[in-house]
């Protein structure tokens, strides 16, 4: 070779074994393809997205971004299962042959998205009907049954099945102590039909309430088809039908059931009758002063006076009578035994805003009762009359006679309430079970009387929920007579004469002892009710599901 061929450039691999520039722990690997890039490197950090990861780029529109644009990275079928448990959403089947309460109850208690498919329409309308006009016959349906005293919960289950009973099944019924509405919403692209309804005068009506039961059970039955104009017919002959005792009779009977709790308390004869009368004028006082126009409150403190007045007069006449016996009568006519139970059962089923109006015009009501008595037992203390407190521990031992006497009290009482005549018999009984079961406890057992009260009041919410499956009706007919003979109207008697003798601590007691027996009642009644439902199989959807409001989260 000579020195010219020396001179010329070796090749690129000879360049690149042998030169040194480019032999270093930094030259690139040979067989690795690298993209070179242009003037600029490529800028890399901690933030870049990896080569290999697509995501997925937002529309130009929300290029920027805000609180309510899902993030990029998100995918509805790869979205964890936050809201839908791993194991899916069990389907819920209800029995047809179920009461409608217990379906509709079942219904309203689930979220919307879990409730099974609607019913098919059983009304034969060209078109279907005018969601409007289902709507108002909804709402006056919710009226007449809260109006007559219907629990909060019971008020919207009728409301939610005459809805589903023409179709309309993406309803939702609100109720309160003095509002209904209810707001139906056809698809999620559709705008919603609200519609809203003021409760301002209540009656107690219960012929009235199971009429009104009888056209839900009717509406809901798949084998029985009424029309729109029909529902609107029979509802305007409910509104219309007149009360099925008169004026008198409601007397009479306040007389009776207020001389038959003087008896439970150890009255006699003499008792018995001044008891009645006294009850009688209180009662026809009341009626005087809701002629005027004068509120609820007054019309109490009336009529809680002259039974009061005449127990007075027999202690300063030193005539040998139990004057706190027909006291302790007349107060019986007046508790409100039907407004307590209904609020703690809306308290207890999460109506909590109903609840408590409930209870506050209970209150308002046993302010006025309290107020008509501690008048006059503070006059009759001033003139001298001998009231015993300790008289309340006197009480004679006749169950046979007391027996008899509790259930003419849930007699007369069923017939205050406007019952049905078919419904008094079995109430009558109820009661008369309950007054048993209470003494068998408190006298013979020597158990509590707060105790004995409460597992009474669960035979009557028992045997009461019995009676209105078989009947397809309301449950407060068979329930609120019954528990007449447990009202506390001794332990009330006593507390306002101890206040009134300036012993305050002592009347205390005894008003919350009172107070402690008339929610044991009340919570009696509501357990009896929810037992029956859960263990008996007649008419039961199958198991119920609790809300959710009530778990405390």
């Amino acid at each position: 070779m000579t020195q010219a061929e020396d001179r010329k450039p070796r090749s690129d691999e000879a360049r690149t074994t042998y030169d040194p520039e480019i032999t270093s722990e930094f030259a690139i690997p040979a067989g690795l393809e690298v993209s070179r890039g242009g003037g600029e490197p490529e800028t890399t950090s901690e933030f870049a997205v990896p080569s290999g990861l697509h995501t997925r780029q937002p529309p130009a529109a929300e290029a920027e971004g805000s609180a309510f644009t899902l993030p990029s990275t998100y995918s509805a079928q790869d979205a964890p299962p936050a809201f839908t448990p791993a194991t899916g959403v069990p389907a819920v089947s209800l029995i047809k042959d179920a009461p409608w309460q217990d379906r509709m109850r079942t219904m309203l208690r689930m979220p919307v998205t879990e409730r099974p498919a609607p019913e098919p329409v059983q009304r034969a309308e060209e078109g279907g009907p005018a969601v409007p006009r289902v709507l108002d016959l909804t709402l006056r349906i919710g009226e007449l049954l809260l109006a007559g005293g219907e629990g909060a919960e019971d008020v919207e289950a009728a409301m939610f099945a005459v809805c589903r009973s023409y179709g309309l099944d993406r309803c939702e019924p609100n109720v309160t102590f003095t509002l209904l509405s209810i707001s139906h919403q056809p698809s999620l692209v559709d705008d919603p039909v609200t519609a809203s309804r003021t409760v301002r005068r209540r009656g107690t009506d219960y012929t009235r309430l199971a009429a009104v039961f009888r056209l839900v059970d009717d509406l809901t039955d798949p084998e029985t088809h009424v029309s729109l104009e029909e529902a609107y017919r029979r509802l305007a002959e409910i509104r219309r039908n007149r009360h099925p005792y008169p004026g008198w009779a409601l007397t009479l009977a306040s007389g009776l059931l207020a001389g038959s709790a003087s008896v439970l308390v150890g009255g006699d004869v003499l008792v018995f009758v001044a008891a009645a009368l006294g009850a009688m004028l209180g009662d026809r006082l009341a009626w005087l002063c809701a002629g005027r126009g004068l509120p609820e409150f007054y019309q109490f403190t009336v009529a809680a006076m002259p039974p009061a007045a005449i127990g007075v007069a027999f202690a300063l006449a030193h005539v040998g009578v139990a004057g706190s016996a027909v006291v302790t009568g007349g107060l019986f006519a007046l508790l409100p035994g039907r407004a307590l139970v209904a609020g703690v059962q809306d308290g207890l089923t999460g109506f909590y805003i109903t609840a408590s109006a409930r209870l506050l015009e209970v209150m308002y009501f046993f302010v006025g009762i309290v107020t008509g008595v501690l008048i006059v037992l503070y006059f009759g203390v001033k003139v001298g009359g001998e009231l015993n407190p300790d008289a309340a521990l006197i009480v004679s031992q006749r169950p046979v006679v007391q027996i008899v006497a509790s259930m003419l009290l849930s007699l007369t009482f069923a017939v205050l309430l406007q019952q049905e005549r078919s419904t008094v018999v079995w109430v009558t009984l109820n009661g008369g079970v309950a007054w048993s079961v209470y003494g068998a406890m408190h006298v013979a057992g020597g158990i509590s009387p707060v105790a004995s009260t409460a597992v009474a009041a669960g035979l009557v919410g028992l045997f009461g929920q019995l009676l209105s499956r078989y009947r397809f009706a309301s449950a407060l007919p068979y329930t609120t007579a019954a528990i007449g003979p447990l009202l506390p109207g001794s332990a009330t008697y006593f507390g306002l004469l101890n206040m009134a003798q300036n012993q305050v601590d002592k009347g205390l007691v005894s008003l919350a002892n009172a107070a402690s027996l008339a929610m044991a009642i009340a919570i009696g009644v509501n357990l009896g009710s929810e037992i029956s439902r859960l263990t008996l199989r007649i008419g039961s959807a199958g198991k119920r599901r609790a809300a959710k409001r009530t778990r405390g989260f």
